[in-house]
């Protein structure tokens, strides 16, 4: 059974990420959706509120598993027995990143890939941050996420203001 993880923060779940995840569960036998405890960042939902959000839109998913996790990307996939690390890219600016994070893991953990999926042109321009943005400010989000998650970010906003 060919494994992998697809690790990211998650806050909150986008259509982007939804369409990377799919797609890995395609090609993949096993896909653990890994969200991150940062303790750099300051999230709008904890990890367990992420955990649970990713657990409902991956529902359909027979394939797909949700773990939240903290420590190094490599350490988890090795925890899981994964062979590849998913990373999804949106454009240029998001590879050079991506590939020294690469290239590390690969020197910690060779028995280990990284695969890159570009994401759908649709979700290109597409970021939690720029979703968090917009529903801060009162702008329509129902575009960028599920019908759901949509709604879990329109009543942690109105907790702000």
């Amino acid at each position: 059974m060919t494994s992998a993880i697809y690790p990211g923060s998650f806050d909150p779940v986008t259509l982007g990420h939804m369409d990377i995840i799919e797609r890995t569960a395609q090609i993949m036998d096993r896909v653990i959706v890994g969200v991150l405890y940062n303790q750099k960042k300051t999230p709008l939902f904890s990890v367990e509120e992420r955990v649970k959000m990713l657990k409902s839109v991956t529902a359909h998913l027979p394939n797909v598993e949700v773990k939240s996790f903290d420590g190094l990307t490599i350490d988890f996939a090795r925890e899981n027995g994964a062979k590849a690390i998913v990373r999804g890219l949106r454009a240029i600016t998001d590879f050079e990143y991506e590939l020294q994070l690469s290239q590390t893991n690969r020197v910690m953990a060779p028995e280990i890939d990284t695969l890159f999926l570009t994401t759908s042109l649709k979700y290109s321009y597409l970021s939690s941050s720029m979703v968090k943005e917009i529903a801060m400010y009162g702008g329509d989000i129902s575009a960028f996420l599920h019908p759901d998650v949509a709604e879990l970010v329109r009543e942690k906003m109105k907790r702000f203001h």
